[in-house]
């Protein structure tokens, strides 16, 4: 019987909502449509768990997508049940002022795995003090083992030997075993490379992000008394955003939940959408057959949008075969219809989306800063934003550069990394002439080759740089000085000087802050005040955490995702947002354009007769419809340029998906006739292209890539080895190739 605790925390929760929060035990699936209140569950269940349960704290994992989600999900817990159940104190004003360990655990994977491995790392052979590698970071070790094995880096560019060794990561694939496994020329390349890599970084003392979860995994493998430390110690496994979950991940939370078998896992196989970075959609729809003692409820009463832009995305998703059945519904009702806008090409569908935003505006509905446009890939904004400068709109684009990937950011941390891991060779590299000291490439080589022959790190060979005669007497001069710089930081760090002191320190010792001064231009003034900023962010983190260090700090900065500052910059501000359909995950705005929906487009080309690759693109689309609340527009052009070359791609298949009960078309104001939405007929580009499409061992020829041969067909797309670019892959009826 439910006490008077469980009613109120219980209050306010629609029926499939109080079930999941109330679960009594064992593996519980929920699934959780856009906007159903999972973030609510989540956060009730654990306080039910703690208040009502009488679970401790401390037995209690949850997993988040993103640190602000874990931040968030903290907060919430601690207005229901208090700061200490969470471990936070607070000052008089309320804020936090700093965390304490012995709360239950909320972060994400990464972060709960760095967490473990501090505190259990040397049973791998590894520092607790280890550094970890950012995509960057690892993409740079990467590329130099690439170049040291004489690789060809067109036949195995590095981006893509680093993206597979990823790939065999999140599979829980050892080297050895994709040795084995390698089938061609690039596979082989790749397990080698993966082999030196793996090596360099134990002689480093680091981990990139995927061994942060790999290495993770195979310490609860090789070590009984430590997997069983956290089987007993966590109670309860709570995971959000399960469908988004790779092979590694999966396998932990099984390592970690077997013994009790409380896992609850809250997720929606209709947003699965990045199996481009190894999320494996059948962890999601297969979990009850792993649990087949599972429960499964079902939130699908939506509390952001209307009725009529949920029955749009309900009538998409519904083309994928492959998924579980749900349909999400509201008690707001029916709101506008969805606007569909036929654009004569790329500048046509700017001007539409800019004047129909504006006009919003000056009708006092919204303000720029409900406003969202969405697209496929990144290089589709550049039409409109140079059209909103000339216009004066306010916007902000999200997915640039992101903050800890600027250079001068990532200059400074490198010194703060040295400081705590001197084995730290990626760092050392990165700074020993940074800024330029006088350690120019051969220099550097030598360094190397002296630090490779003494089986020593670098910086090791540049505190022995009087002993390498390689080295001319200017050059072992400034790797002094640098040794020297590294000394009087790590002097300073030890005597306990703040975080924000130490980094502006670094800009001082090393001549950092003076040479952007020097150059007196408004990008290396941006630079300084990004280092002012950074020095901010630190002086915050010591707030918060004041018994923390320097290795403290780079691990939280470390596992700040693309994911947590996308959120941030998301938030409105005044100014119309504009980004691609993944950023946009968790968001969600009054009005919502999505733009580009072209076959070859949105669906991504990639994607034509790919059949997983196309639910994957549905299930964006989905995406990108629920994040509209109210106003819901869709756009396609006959023609656009995009990459340096002009296609007339059809309108999208996603298009041909909306009831028609539900779209009005928005006539150009040119008054040009408007194309009605069909299926595309087979057709080619002026050109003389034949109606039907060359075949394999065919010679043809295209207007921008010149003569080549067709190599391979795949539903729509062909393979074609040109003889002056090499291989490409193009749409068969829009490619407007011609036989030679």
């Amino acid at each position: 019987m439910a006490t008077p605790a469980d009613l109120e925390l219980l209050a306010g929760l629609n029926e499939p909502q109080r079930q999941a929060v109330a679960h009594n035990g064992g593996p519980l699936l929920v699934l959780a449509g856009a906007g159903s209140g999972k973030t609510r569950v989540l956060t009730h269940r654990l306080a039910h768990l703690v208040r009502d349960r009488g679970v401790s704290p401390y037995a209690l994992l949850a997993i988040t997508f993103t640190n602000k989600a874990a931040d968030e999900l903290v907060e919430r817990v601690a207005q229901l049940v208090g700061d200490r159940v969470v471990g936070v104190d607070r000052d008089e004003s309320g804020r936090v002022r700093r965390r304490r360990w012995g709360g239950m655990w909320v972060s994400t994977f990464h972060s709960a795995c760095a967490r473990i491995l501090r505190a259990e790392a040397t049973r791998l052979g590894y520092p607790p003090a280890f550094s970890i590698y950012d995509a960057t970071d690892a993409g740079r070790l990467v590329a130099q083992v690439c170049a040291d094995q004489d690789l060809d880096a067109k036949a195995t560019p590095p981006k893509a030997v680093a993206a597979e060794i990823s790939r065999a990561k999140n599979e829980l694939i050892d080297f050895e075993t994709y040795k084995l496994r390698a089938q061609d020329a690039f596979q082989r390349a790749v397990a080698d490379v993966y082999r030196e890599y793996a090596a360099r970084l134990h002689r480093a003392g680091a981990f990139d992000f995927d061994d942060l979860l790999v290495k993770t995994v195979e310490l609860l493998s090789l070590f009984d008394d430590v997997r069983g430390r956290y089987r007993q110690q966590f109670a309860h496994v709570l995971v959000d955003e399960w469908q988004d979950t790779n092979r590694a991940q999966y396998e932990l939370v099984r390592m970690i939940a077997q013994e009790h078998r409380n896992v609850c896992v809250v997720g929606d196989d209709a947003q699965s959408i990045y199996r481009f970075r190894g999320a494996d959609i059948r962890n999601i729809l297969e979990f009850e057959r792993d649990f087949p003692d599972a429960t499964r409820i079902t939130l699908d009463r939506n509390y952001r949008s209307t009725q009529t832009v949920l029955d749009v995305a309900n009538a998409v998703i519904a083309h994928n075969t492959e998924q579980i059945d749900k349909r999400l519904w509201t008690d707001e009702g029916w709101g506008p219809a969805v606007r569909r806008y036929s654009a004569e090409h790329e500048s046509d569908e700017a001007a539409f989306v800019a004047t129909e935003l504006e006009a919003l505006v000056d009708a006092g509905e919204i303000g720029h800063g409900d406003i969202a446009v969405f697209y496929r890939t990144n290089a589709q904004a550049r039409v409109l934003e140079e059209l909103l400068v000339r216009l004066g709109t306010p916007y902000q684009v999200i997915g640039g550069t992101r903050f800890y990937e600027r250079a001068e950011i990532k200059d400074v941390l490198a010194y703060l990394r040295l400081l705590v891991n001197p084995a730290d060779d990626v760092a050392a590299r990165r700074i020993v002439n940074t800024p330029r000291r006088g350690v120019g490439a051969k220099s550097l080589e030598a360094l190397e080759r002296f630090a490779a022959r003494e089986e020593v790190p670098l910086l090791a060979a540049c505190r022995r740089a009087e002993e390498n005669h390689q080295l001319g007497r200017r050059a072992q001069g400034a790797v002094a000085d640098f040794v020297a710089v590294l000394d009087r930081l790590g002097t300073a760090a030890a005597d306990g000087v703040a975080l924000a002191r130490l980094i502006d320190m670094v800009g001082e010792l090393t001549g950092y802050h003076e040479q952007l001064r020097s150059e007196r231009s408004v990008e290396s003034l941006g630079r300084l005040e990004n280092l002012s900023e950074l020095a901010g962010v630190a002086d915050e983190f010591q707030a918060a955490y004041p018994d923390a260090d320097v290795a403290g700090f780079l691990e939280r900065v470390a596992l700040i995702s693309d994911a947590d500052e996308h959120s941030e910059q998301g938030e409105g501000g005044g100014r119309v947002t504009l980004m691609t359909i993944h950023n946009a995950k968790g968001l969600e705005f009054p009005v919502v354009f999505v733009v580009g929906l072209e076959d070859g487009v949105f669906p991504h080309y990639r994607s034509l007769g790919e059949p997983e690759e196309m639910a994957e693109e549905r299930r964006l689309c989905y995406v990108a419809m629920t994040r509209a609340m109210t106003r819901l527009y869709v756009t396609h052009a006959w023609t656009r340029t995009l990459f340096g070359a002009t296609h007339a791609n059809p309108p999208s298949r996603f298009l041909r998906e909306l009831p028609d009960e539900l779209v009005e078309a928005a006539e150009p104001e040119s008054g040009t006739a408007q194309r009605a939405v069909a299926a595309p007929a087979h057709h080619a580009e002026a050109g003389g292209a034949s109606s039907e499409p060359p075949g394999p061992g065919e010679r043809v020829g295209h207007a921008q890539f010149g003569p080549g041969t067709v190599v391979e067909q795949r539903g729509e797309k062909l393979r074609v080895d040109f003889d002056g670019y090499g291989e490409k892959w193009l749409l068969a009826g829009y490619a407007g190739l011609a036989r030679a």
